[in-house]
């Protein structure tokens, strides 16, 4: 432990306050340490002590801010402010503890600050509705930094604001669902497709299990549901890419729900046939991802969930499709149903190994994530969550990064400050001083739950 003297990344040139020193698991065996410090010589820092408290980071949300202030109070004699931000979140024993700082924009009131990304676990200890403290100072070299006001607020709240603020990235979630032969008659109790008693099968748990965790992450909860590998009427022919509530210049189901009706009603008036091609329906969602190669801003993102046996005809078509989506903002998510062998869809997933086409072509990114729905049958929610958003916000953040586009989907922070006040509530402008402090608040989640 040092005191800073002056600002310099040199620890000699600040004094020497004391030491402790132990292993990580002594640290994270005891919770909540507190230890006295020692000097270089081994003797007491006087009555210098150290407190340490380790925290579980069991999950793994994070949360990019971009915020902007207007007219703040002028605190230099010479010159306007030099203002930066302070977060932060209150602990179990009701004390506040600085989890972000931001860095320090020299002479204005009109401050832009650099968006920054920050884990929820240390925002808010992954509770969206325990409450955040943002302090506004004036820096000064001296370190006397002058307050210029404070707010508090919750992630929560800072979601709810309607104006001058989008939350989430849209995106256009297309579901497929693998209609072929292998999953079995769907009359006989052995098949996949088959209904028990109870009003389920296997299709229909992954569907509402894996369904309710991308649902929340849709903008307007509106699903195309595809089917592939069936016969259709009247004239009976194998498509690969059909619309399961037969309405092909409309394929959208409403939310999850939605998506578990069309998909009852198609049952009993398609024949399972074959082959199980993937190459189809992972094209046509790409054909849409396409058309947003225009956009100049991070404005839209394609996620297929394809929920299959694992069984597979056309494996090279299949890599070569998945090479050319991964130059697109796409996402693939493949739910392994039954116990049939999976390994097909690993090699797919490409974690151990990138991705290439017959071509010789390899994948730019890794875009897909294989869950074995199997593994999960019994498991809590948030599990399966974990699992199936494990790698989807690194792909999305490394699509948008390599395309050098901003994760901004309104207008730059810059022409915020000519926005007029009463186009804001209460959530998006904050008073104090009689000024007005944070008139923007833009909020992207790239949200994930991972086991570490």
């Amino acid at each position: 432990m040092f005191d800073e003297d002056k600002c310099s990344t040199q620890l000699y040139e600040h004094d020497f306050l004391g030491e402790f020193t132990c292993t990580l698991g002594v640290i994270v065996s005891n919770k909540n340490l507190h230890r006295p410090l020692i000097l270089a010589n081994g003797k007491p820092a006087g009555k210098g002590a150290i407190t340490i408290t380790a925290q579980e980071l069991s999950d793994n949300r994070i949360i990019t801010l971009t915020l902007c202030g207007r007219k703040l109070d002028k605190k230099d004699f010479f010159g306007k402010s030099d203002p930066y931000l302070e977060f932060h979140k209150q602990g179990d024993d009701g004390k506040w503890m600085m989890v972000h700082r931001t860095e320090v924009i020299k002479n204005t009131l009109d401050p832009v600050w650099k968006p920054f990304t920050v884990p929820l676990i240390s925002l808010c200890n992954g509770d969206v509705d325990r409450n955040i403290k943002v302090l506004c100072y004036d820096y000064d070299n001296d370190g006397g930094h002058d307050f210029i006001g404070e707010f508090q607020t919750t992630v929560n709240k800072m979601s709810e604001a309607q104006n001058g603020v989008e939350v989430g990235l849209p995106s256009i979630n297309t579901v497929g669902i693998d209609f072929t032969a292998s999953n079995g008659n769907a009359r006989e109790p052995s098949s996949l497709h088959y209904i028990n008693p109870m009003g389920s099968n296997e299709y229909l748990s992954a569907i509402w299990a894996v369904g309710q965790i991308i649902q929340d992450y849709d903008t307007d909860k509106m699903f195309p549901a595809l089917g592939f590998g069936a016969q259709l009427p009247p004239d009976w022919k194998v498509s690969h890419e059909f619309a399961i509530n037969f309405n092909p210049t409309n394929p959208f189901c409403s939310g999850v729900e939605g998506i578990v009706q069309a998909y009852s009603n198609c049952l009993p008036h398609i024949r399972f046939y074959g082959p199980t091609n993937f190459a189809p329906i992972i094209n046509h969602v790409a054909r849409f991802a396409t058309q947003a190669l225009q956009q100049d801003t991070a404005a839209q993102y394609f996620t297929l969930l394809i929920i299959t046996d694992g069984v597979i005809s056309d494996m090279d078509e299949t890599r070569h499709a998945i090479v050319q989506a991964a130059k697109l903002p796409m996402s693939i998510i493949i739910i392994g149903v039954g116990n049939a062998d999976f390994t097909a869809m690993e090699f797919l997933d490409g974690d151990s190994s990138a991705l290439r086409s017959y071509t010789g072509e390899e994948a730019v990114r890794d875009i897909v994530q294989f869950v074995p729905f199997r593994d999960f049958r019994n498991a809590p929610k948030e599990t399966l969550a974990k699992s199936v958003l494990a790698e989807l916000p690194q792909q999305v953040t490394q699509y948008f990064k390599q395309r050098n586009l901003s994760h901004c989907m309104l207008p730059k922070p810059a022409n915020c400050l000519q926005t007029p006040l009463d186009q804001f509530n209460e959530h998006s402008a904050c008073f104090f001083c009689t000024e007005v402090f944070l008139v923007n608040v833009f909020i992207y989640w790239f949200i994930y739950r991972q086991h570490i």
